[in-house]
């Protein structure tokens, strides 16, 4: 399963490398990544591969809400059907 993970916040050091991290120690795929810095906030939008992940998309979802709170962005993780679905037109 692929999913998207979006990154929204001020800006600061490391947001890409503490959500990486984690994705990687999970064993998910980073496949595609995105990010821009918009007056000083922070946007990201990654796709990602959880064919072989260690973990379920509701324990990554979890471990990276976590994050999200410690650092001051927020971070939302869809399966990629879903993200797709939303935003169509």
């Amino acid at each position: 399963m692929r999913i998207v993970v979006t990154v929204v916040g001020k800006d600061k050091v490391g947001i890409i490398y503490k959500v990486t991290g984690i994705l990687a120690e999970s064993k998910v795929n980073v496949l595609n990544i995105s990010q821009s810095i918009v007056d000083g906030f922070f946007n990201m939008i990654l796709i990602a591969d959880m064919a072989g992940a260690a973990t379920e998309i509701g324990t990554l979802r979890e471990r990276l809400d976590k994050l999200a709170g410690e650092i001051g962005v927020e971070i939302r993780v869809q399966s990629e059907d879903i993200f797709t679905a939303m935003h169509q037109i």
